[in-house]
């Protein structure tokens, strides 16, 4: 946008482990209903190897997901860091 306005916010709902949840996105609902789906894949199939409740099943998935982020922030580092040094002179 041009005119320096903030992007309109648009409301998602969307379930996660059972639970409906409106969630407001400046980006693509797409995008947004993706992420949910994979949340809510990832709780069930933790839910499915544990007897526990769902805010302890939340707190797995979100190491989970850290771990994952982790991981591809290392690799990006390292990606950045060869691309460097395949750039200098």
């Amino acid at each position: 946008m041009s005119n320096g306005a903030a992007p309109e916010k648009k409301t998602v709902r969307v379930s996660i482990f059972n639970q409906s949840f409106s969630l407001a996105t400046t980006g693509d609902e797409a995008d947004v209903e993706e992420l949910a789906h994979r949340v809510d894949e990832l709780m069930n199939k933790i839910a499915r190897g544990a007897n526990t409740d769902a805010s302890r099943i939340a707190i797995l998935a979100c190491m989970h997901l850290a771990d994952e982020l982790r991981t591809a922030e290392s690799k990006h580092r390292k990606l950045s860091h060869i691309l460097e040094d395949t750039l200098k002179p």
